[in-house]
């Protein structure tokens, strides 16, 4: 039932993403570029998706168990590291520079373009990177 639910959720996030337009990089760059051709609409669809993530995480929390699961998968650590703002940094460049985050960029992928075939590998590369640098000593996270 789980990877069901899931291929629904992808399918919706998806179809939501291509509708909003936020599967065309320009849109995004076009957002990023406020001295330039500024386009708000990527605030718009982020408020939305704000809000709706605020009630239905309400509406979730609620319950007592989660509805495919046997508990909430929640992080427990909130602290704001050093990994944690590397991270977010090297993600803000590739979003400012690409104009593609990984959900957009995967839905662009039947576009064909130039540019999401060249965003995609380097995409994976930077995970892969990623993943080989959490285990060098300067980026350990605690209790990993």
């Amino acid at each position: 039932m789980r990877p069901i639910l899931g291929l629904i959720a992808g399918l919706t996030f998806g179809l939501g993403l291509i509708l909003s337009g936020m599967a065309d990089p320009a849109k995004v760059l076009n957002f990023l570029d406020i001295f330039g051709v500024w386009d708000p609409s990527l605030a718009f669809v982020m408020g939305g998706a704000s809000i709706t993530a605020f009630v239905g995480y309400r509406l979730v929390w609620r319950q007592k168990t989660p509805i495919v699961g046997t508990r909430f998968d929640l992080p427990k650590d909130a602290e704001i590291d050093t990994p944690l703002l590397t991270g977010a940094a090297i993600f803000g460049i590739g979003w400012g520079l690409g104009g593609f985050c990984p959900g957009p960029a995967w839905t662009a992928l039947a576009m064909g373009s130039a540019g999401i075939l060249m965003f995609l590998p380097a995409m994976l590369i930077g995970i892969v990177l990623g993943g080989a640098a959490k285990s060098l000593s300067i980026f350990k996270v605690k209790g990993a």
